[in-house]
């Protein structure tokens, strides 16, 4: 059964950002995008992450998109390739983000930090954590709670989603959602897939209580005992901006729930060079690493 990130249905929930199309050999979707002024059209992979059921597929599908100037995407660290394969694929390889991950065969004492495990405690005084049977009841409550912490950190685009998007996320099979009371009332919850044999941490919401009541430690906390029956990974995505910063609140914390870390890199592919060479002529500030680089500015 397809489940999570593979399912057509969380391609279709990012519509508003390009129409999907799937590489039918690997079993993965991107997005088709119009190119602002011009009649071209590109792609980029769903974020996110790039997920696919058979990697070895994917350099056959490429060949397939000559309709489009260029592809990129961001790789599941979970996937079956190496960095050779990539660079087989690709024009642009480059290690992007180092994803927080747990191995959980580990007990639970080895993989939560002293500090975790206390604040873990101290929330869980407070709030109640349920897993939810049928999360899209919740849909109006989760959007609420995940654009408080959106407004929070002044997150906009495709990172933003709108409540359209949760509608179709939220019955995605695969999907699990943490859910966080106080006296009765909805301070957080949590979201993650569940695919093969990985959990992906997808995304949480927390509205002002729920941050003064510490309400992330419990709802990671309650990941934990959860899935250790029912995946051997947990992987809890990176950090913020274009690549992990070792030291940020927000390294610190995820760095506390982990047992290691593994790579998702940037791919980027020029697929019709000549359209290519034209919009970067017309569009790409100079001297920019953005790739494509007719797109620079795009993530501001």
């Amino acid at each position: 059964m397809v489940t999570g990130y593979l399912h057509p249905q969380y391609a279709e929930s990012l519509s508003e950002f390009g129409t999907p199309r799937e590489l039918p050999g690997c079993g993965g979707w991107i997005l088709e995008r119009q190119i602002p002024e011009f009649p071209d059209r590109d792609a980029m992979g769903c974020y996110p992450i790039f997920v696919c059921q058979d990697w070895s597929q994917l350099a056959l599908d490429l060949q397939d998109l000559d309709d489009l100037v260029s592809l990129a995407l961001v790789t599941d660290p979970f996937g079956e390739y190496d960095e050779a394969y990539l660079h087989r694929c690709f024009d642009v390889v480059l290690p992007f983000k180092e994803h927080y991950i747990v191995d959980l065969q580990r007990p639970i004492n080895e993989i939560v930090s002293r500090h975790h495990r206390y604040y873990a405690r101290k929330a869980s005084e407070n709030v109640h954590i349920e897993i939810c049977k049928e999360p899209i009841r919740y849909v109006d409550e989760w959007a609420a709670l995940y654009t408080a912490l959106s407004d929070r950190h002044s997150v906009t685009g495709v990172r933003a989603f709108s409540r359209t998007a949760f509608v179709k996320q939220l019955s995605i099979p695969g999907l699990v959602m943490f859910r966080a009371t106080y006296r009765g009332t909805a301070v957080g919850a949590a979201l993650c897939f569940v695919q093969k044999d990985v959990a992906y941490g997808h995304l949480m919401g927390i509205n002002e209580v729920g941050h003064e009541l510490g309400v992330s430690y419990a709802l990671y906390w309650s990941h934990l005992p959860y899935l250790s029956d029912k995946v051997r990974w947990l992987d809890w995505g990176g950090t913020s901006g274009v690549q992990n910063r070792d030291r940020d609140g927000l390294s610190q914390f995820k760095r506390g729930w982990s047992t290691g870390t593994r790579t998702a890199y940037f791919c980027g592919k020029v697929i019709n060079q000549e359209r290519y060479a034209a919009l970067v002529e017309a569009k790409a500030p100079p001297e920019t690493k953005y790739f494509p680089p007719y797109r620079s500015g795009e993530m501001a």
